[in-house]
């Protein structure tokens, strides 16, 4: 399935406008939440094909919410990217273990990001 449907879950306000800005420039519909609560409001609204999870957050963090996303039948086949200042390998393991699909560190390489979601679209 292509992915055209973007759900961001990041809570810096300037990492959501550069990834915003990056995916829409390439073609993407984009949707935006902040924390793990507004996460699962967008979720309800609509059914994303790709979600590029941050870490570190209030209240629920990134490895926290992936597992829940990826344990619940209705989203299970959904991808999730971590995206994520944390750059230890421990870490990137502990994601793909809670059901993320890939992993890539901040400051994000544009061209990187793009090529990840295609090799899953």
């Amino acid at each position: 399935m292509p992915i055209s449907n973007v759900l961001i879950v990041d809570d810096s306000k300037t990492e959501l406008m550069v990834l915003s800005d990056l995916l829409s420039r390439n073609g993407y519909s984009v949707r935006t939440a902040d924390c793990a609560d507004e996460a699962f409001k967008r979720l309800a609204e609509q059914k994303p094909d790709l979600i590029l999870m941050d870490v570190v957050m209030p209240g629920q963090n990134g490895f926290q919410l992936t597992r829940a996303i990826s344990r619940d039948p209705q989203f299970a086949g959904v991808p999730i990217i971590m995206c994520t200042s944390k750059n230890q390998e421990t870490d990137r393991v502990w994601g793909m273990r809670q059901g993320a699909r890939d992993y890539i560190t901040k400051p994000v390489d544009g061209r990187e990001l793009l090529s990840k979601i295609s090799a899953l679209g």
